[in-house]
């Protein structure tokens, strides 16, 4: 699960094998853990898949981590992110809202 604070900090619990809640481990959180690779972002949407997450930030950066094996991540290969890590092919889009589905995501541009 992700949650989203007023104060764009993005919090994450719940069954973390792939890397999904973006600690930098494959630990579950059985309490809401603060994503401290987003410390001085604007997050200003977030999106759980089934085992990857997405984040939008207020520059139009979209984010990703967790389960990577069918490319749902974006980042041209197959690898599991334990961090999230901003995808490339979005650089010069304005990217306004995403979401992470079963086993791919979806960005939507304005």
């Amino acid at each position: 699960s992700l949650a989203l604070t007023a104060d764009s900090s993005v919090w994450s619990f719940g069954f973390g094998y792939f890397g999904q809640l973006g600690h930098g481990d494959e630990q579950d959180q059985l309490l809401p853990k603060k994503i401290v690779a987003f410390a001085g972002q604007r997050v200003i949407d977030v999106s759980a898949g089934l085992y990857h997450s997405l984040a939008l930030t207020a520059d139009s950066s979209v984010w990703s981590f967790g389960f990577g094996y069918f490319g749902q991540l974006g980042h041209g290969d197959e690898q599991d992110q334990l961090l999230p890590k901003k995808i490339v092919a979005f650089a010069g889009q304005r990217v306004i809202d995403v979401s992470a589905g079963l086993y791919h995501s979806l960005a939507l541009t304005a």
